[in-house]
C-alpha cells in the first residue's frame, strides 16, 4: 500500500454535479446537494434539537468528500449554538481527499457557505495518511479528519459520538465504506441513544446497524429518493478497558495551571486557551528560558522508510507544528538540504524517496542522494513561545506545587500540567527523565540573507545577519547544571565543516556565542503526554503483567495531573501536537491522533513496559 493517498477523478456534469469516476457515483447533486444534507443527514439526527442543553456535541462521518456535510452543520451550529462555550465537534474519515481545487470547485455551488468554506479550503488537508486536526475557536468547533482507509483509521480513532452522517457513495459501488465489520466499530464509538442519519435503505446496512445495537427505521426520502434511513443506539457495547489512562476528565478543567512556559508549556497553554480554558503558566524564570531559549530552531520532518505508528505520529506532529507556526511573525519558510551521512542512511533516503510519506510539494530528491524538505521553517523561539502565550496570563517566580490537593502558589485549578523538564524527575520521583546537553553556536552581524538550512545530523541556518550551527547532544547526570565547553565547540565547528554551507567563512569572521541547555528525554525517544499515572496503584492494578498476563483494567491515574515532557531536541516539532491532545484529556472532543499513537506518547507506558519486562 502506497503511503501516500490517492486523489479521486472528478468529472463534472454540464450542470456542476461532481462525479468520482473511480467510484462511479456523486459526492451531490447540484443545485440540491445542501438541501438534501440537510434533510438527510442533519434533520435524520434530529439537529438542532438534539445538542440543546449540552456543552460538547459530536458528530462523526463515513466519507469526509467535499466538506459539504460539514459545512452545512457548522452553518447550523452558528445560527443555533446551544450556549456561547459550547463545543461542535466533527470526526470524518476519507481515505480518497479531494484536490484543493477540486473542492474549491464543488463548494463553489454554494455562496452561502462561502465564508466557512473558505476556512476549510484555507487548511485543506494534503494526500498523507494522517489525522488532520483543526480548531475554530470563535465558532467553537474542532475538525478532526482521519485520512486513510476506513479498516485501518476507523479503529484507530478515539472518540464518542453523539449522532453520525453515514456518507460513503451508494454501497452498491463502494461496498468497502459499509462493510460488515464497520457496523460494530461505529456502536462502540457512539454514545448510548447516538442517532445515525443515511441516505441507503440497503438491506444489508440495516441489518449491519441493528446487529450492532441500534433501533433503524425508514424515513421519507429525498427528492427523487423515496426513503433514507434513521436509526438510534439502544444497545450499547460495553466500554473496553483504558490501559493506558487516554480517557477524558469527567467534566472539562476550566481553570488549568501549566508548570514551564518554554515550548512545551507554551503549547499546551496555547492549546487550552484556544478551547476556552482559563490558564495561568507559571515559571521560576521566565518563558523560552531553558532548552527552547536558542536564538533560532528548525523545523522539519524526521522520516522514517517504513510505515509504522511511530512514523505517523512523527508526521502528525510535524504537520500541525507547521500549521501552528504558519503566519508567525518569528517563523520562515525555508528548505532544507538534508545529505546522508553515511550508506546506511542513503539507503534509507532511497526507500523513502520510492514511497514517500509526503506530497512532492513537500520532499523531492536532490543529487548526492540528499533530500529537499520544502516547506520547512527557521524559527526564532522567543518569538514563537511569546505568539503563543500572548492570551495567557504568567506568573514569574518561586512556584509551589501541591500535586494532591491540586493547588500552585495556593490557588486551586481543575487541572495541573506539567511541562517542566528534568524537574520532573523531582515531582514524581518514578519519572527517571535522561538529560542531554545541547549547544549551539551561533554569530551576529553577517550580510542579511533570506532564511536558509543544511541538516545531516547537525545543521547550519541563516536568517537575516545571524548564523547558528550545531548541536551537540551529549548525556548529562540529572542536577548537573548546562555549560559550554571549548570541546563541544569543536565538535560543532567540525560538523559546520562537513555541511559546507555557502557562509561557513561568516563562522569565523564574527565573535561566536555559544549557548547550552539541557534536553529531557526517554529512552525510546517519544515524548511524555497525558494524563499522570499513580505509579503505587499502577504497579497493583497491572501486577499480572509480570507473570504474563493481559492487562484489563482502567489505569489508575493522578486526578487532574497532565504531563508534557520528553520532548528532547525536537521540542518546536512536538509542542502543538502534544498540546492538541492534552486539550481533548483535559477539556473533551475526540482525540486529534490515533490510538497507537496515544499509546506510544502515554506516560503509562512506562510502567507498563517495565512491569512486562520484569524491570520494576
Amino acid at each position: 500500500m502506497a503511503r501516500l493517498l490517492t486523489h479521486p477523478t472528478i468529472d463534472w456534469k454540464e450542470d456542476g454535479t461532481p462525479v468520482a469516476r473511480e467510484a462511479g457515483d456523486v459526492y451531490f447533486t447540484a443545485g440540491d446537494g445542501l438541501a438534501e444534507t440537510r434533510a438527510v443527514f442533519l434533520q435524520g439526527c434530529g439537529l438542532p434539537e438534539a445538542w440543546n442543553g449540552r456543552d460538547q456535541f459530536t458528530v462523526a462521518e463515513t466519507g469526509f468528500g467535499t466538506g459539504l456535510n460539514f459545512l452545512a452543520l457548522c452553518e447550523l451550529w452558528q445560527a443555533r449554538r446551544p450556549a456561547p462555550e459550547a463545543w461542535l465537534h466533527f470526526v470524518s474519515f476519507e481515505g480518497f481527499p479531494l484536490t484543493s481545487a477540486d473542492a474549491t470547485q464543488a463548494l463553489a455551488a454554494w455562496p452561502e457557505l462561502s465564508a466557512l468554506a473558505g476556512r476549510l479550503l484555507a487548511d485543506w488537508p494534503e494526500p498523507v495518511r494522517s489525522v488532520h486536526h483543526l480548531v475554530w475557536p470563535d465558532l467553537g468547533v474542532t475538525l478532526t479528519l482521519h485520512l486513510g482507509d476506513i479498516h485501518d483509521t476507523l479503529p484507530a480513532s478515539r472518540f464518542m459520538a453523539d449522532a453520525w452522517f453515514l456518507d460513503g457513495f451508494s454501497p452498491a459501488k463502494n461496498e468497502e465504506m459499509w462493510a460488515a465489520d464497520l457496523y460494530g466499530l461505529i456502536a462502540e464509538r457512539s454514545r448510548p441513544g447516538a442517532t445515525i442519519g443515511t441516505f441507503t435503505v440497503a438491506g444489508a446496512v440495516r441489518r449491519g446497524l441493528a446487529e450492532a445495537g441500534f433501533d433503524v427505521a425508514r424515513a421519507p426520502g429525498h427528492g427523487r429518493k423515496r426513503q433514507r434511513l434513521e436509526a438510534r443506539l439502544t444497545q450499547p457495547p460495553a466500554p473496553k478497558p483504558d490501559i493506558y489512562g487516554l480517557r477524558a476528565l469527567p467534566a472539562p478543567a476550566r481553570k488549568i495551571a501549566v508548570l514551564g512556559a518554554g515550548v512545551a508549556g507554551a503549547s499546551a497553554a496555547h492549546a487550552l486557551t484556544e478551547r476556552g480554558a482559563a490558564v495561568t503558566v507559571f515559571d521560576p524564570v521566565g518563558p523560552a528560558s531553558g532548552a527552547s531559549g536558542n536564538p533560532l530552531a528548525l523545523l522539519m520532518p524526521r522520516l522514517d522508510a517504513g510505515d509504522t505508528a511511530q512514523a505517523r505520529l512523527l508526521i502528525d506532529a510535524y504537520l500541525a507544528a507547521r500549521r501552528t507556526y504558519a503566519g508567525m511573525i518569528g517563523a520562515h519558510e525555508t528548505s532544507v538540504r538534508q545529505m546522508p551521512r553515511d550508506e546506511a542512511e542513503r539507503t534509507r533516503f532511497a526507500k523513502l524517496l520510492a514511497d514517500p510519506p509526503l506530497p512532492l510539494e513537500d520532499l523531492e530528491a536532490i543529487s548526492g542522494g540528499g533530500l529537499l524538505h520544502k516547506r520547512a521553517l527557521i524559527l526564532e523561539p522567543a518569538r514563537i513561545i511569546a505568539d503563543l502565550l500572548e492570551s495567557v496570563p504568567a506568573q514569574i517566580g518561586p512556584v509551589d506545587v501541591s500535586l494532591e490537593a491540586r493547588m500552585v502558589n495556593g490557588e486551586a485549578f481543575d487541572a495541573i500540567v506539567l511541562a517542566t523538564a528534568m524537574e520532573t524527575n523531582r515531582q514524581l520521583d518514578w519519572i527517571n527523565l535522561e538529560g542531554r546537553l545541547g549547544q549551539v553556536d551561533s554569530v551576529t552581524g553577517a550580510a542579511p540573507v533570506e532564511a536558509d538550512a543544511m541538516a545531516s545530523g547537525h545543521y547550519a541556518l541563516a536568517l537575516g545577519d545571524q548564523r547558528l550551527w550545531g548541536a551537540t547532544f551529549e548525556k548529562i547526570a540529572d542536577g548537573v547544571p548546562p555549560q559550554t565547553s571549548d570541546a563541544a565547540r569543536e565538535t560543532n565547528a567540525e560538523a559546520l565543516r562537513e555541511l559546507s554551507p555557502w557562509w561557513r567563512r561568516d563562522a569565523t569572521a564574527f565573535p561566536v556565542s555559544s549557548r547550552a541547555a539541557i534536553r529531557a528525554t526517554t529512552a525510546d525517544r517519544l515524548p511524555l503526554i497525558g494524563a499522570v499515572p499513580d505509579h503505587d496503584a499502577a504497579l497493583e492494578t497491572f501486577a499480572g503483567l509480570r507473570k504474563g498476563r493481559p492487562a484489563d483494567a482502567d489505569a489508575p491515574v493522578l486526578a487532574g495531573i497532565f504531563m508534557v515532557n520528553g520532548f528532547g531536541a525536537r521540542g518546536f516539532t512536538w509542542g502543538p501536537w502534544a498540546g492538541r491532545l492534552l486539550a481533548a484529556q483535559c477539556l473533551g472532543g475526540p482525540s486529534p491522533a490515533e490510538v497507537p499513537a496515544l499509546e506510544a506518547v502515554s506516560p503509562l507506558r512506562l510502567i507498563l513496559r517495565g512491569l512486562k519486562r520484569g524491570d520494576i
